[in-house]
C-alpha cells in the first residue's frame, strides 16, 4: 500500500476496486438491505431538498456518524449486523455502522462498498484487528472517497472531505497497522461471521474480527476510472 506519511488525516492512500462495475456497489444484499421500506424512508428524511450527490453523502454520513452511537461508546450489550438491524437498534459497531451507511448510499444511487483497517489493540488485549468503513462513488466529480462513520468522540474526528481523509483512527506503521486498498463490494465473510456468531456484545469484544488476506484480483481505482474516463481518486479537478 503506497503511504506518504504514516498517519490517517492527511494523505490519500491508493485504492483498489474488488469489482470494476459500479452496479456492483448498488445492490441490496442480505446485509446491506436497502431496499427495506424503513431503511429508504429514513433515507429520503435525510436528504431531503439536497440535489446534489455529494450533499447527500455528506448528509447521510454525518447521520449515521453522529445519530446512530458506537455500540461500545454507549455500554450497550447489543451486536447488529445487517443494516436494518443498525437502523432499528440505533446502535452498531464500526462494522455494522459501515453496513447502514451503504445501504443509505445504494438506496439514493451512489455506489458504496467497505473498506477495513488494521489496528493494534489497546490493553488488556492483544495483537491486530479489523476497523470497518466505507468508500463511496461519487459521480459528480467521478471519485471514490473514503468516509469513516465510526462516531466521534472527544480524541476521534472523523470527518467527509474530498481533499484529505480524515478517518477515525491515526495509523502506526511501526506498530504493523495499514489501511486495505480494496474497496469491496460485500463486507467481507470475516466480519459477518463474528457479528452474526455472537448475541452479546461483551462476549464478542475479545475476538474482534482479524485481519485477512486482501483480494490479489482488484483493480486500481484511480487506472479504472481513467479507462473509463473518470479524473479517479486523489485527482484535483
Amino acid at each position: 500500500m503506497s503511504q506518504v506519511k504514516n498517519y490517517a488525516g492527511c494523505v490519500r492512500c491508493s485504492m483498489k476496486l474488488q469489482s470494476p462495475h459500479l452496479a456492483d456497489c448498488l445492490t441490496c444484499t442480505p446485509i446491506s438491505d436497502w431496499e427495506t421500506p424503513a431503511i429508504i424512508d429514513q433515507t429520503q428524511a435525510i436528504i431531503r431538498g439536497l440535489m446534489h450527490d455529494m450533499e447527500r453523502a455528506q448528509a447521510l454520513f454525518e447521520w449515521v456518524r453522529d445519530a446512530i452511537p458506537h455500540s461500545w461508546d454507549i455500554g450497550t450489550d447489543v451486536v447488529t449486523c445487517a443494516a436494518i438491524q443498525v437502523l432499528q437498534q440505533r446502535t452498531g459497531l464500526c462494522y455494522a455502522k459501515s453496513h447502514l451507511l451503504a445501504a443509505m448510499l445504494r438506496s439514493t444511487g451512489i455506489p458504496a462498498g467497505f473498506c477495513y483497517q488494521v489496528f493494534r489493540r489497546s490493553p488488556p488485549y492483544h495483537g491486530l484487528a479489523l476497523h470497518g468503513l466505507n468508500g463511496l462513488y461519487l459521480p459528480s466529480v467521478a471519485r471514490w472517497v473514503r468516509v469513516d462513520a465510526r462516531g466521534n468522540t472527544g480524541t476521534i474526528d472523523a470527518q467527509f472531505s474530498l481533499t484529505a481523509e480524515q478517518l477515525a483512527f491515526p495509523i502506526d506503521l511501526q506498530q504493523g497497522e495499514f489501511l486495505y486498498e480494496t474497496i469491496y463490494t460485500d463486507p467481507v465473510p470475516e466480519v459477518v461471521a463474528v457479528l452474526q456468531g455472537f448475541t452479546s456484545l461483551h462476549a464478542l469484544w475479545p475476538s474482534l474480527p482479524v485481519p485477512f488476506a486482501e483480494d490479489s484480483g482488484a483493480i486500481s481505482a484511480q487506472s479504472e476510472a481513467r479507462a473509463m474516463g473518470y479524473a479517479g481518486p486523489g485527482q484535483k479537478e
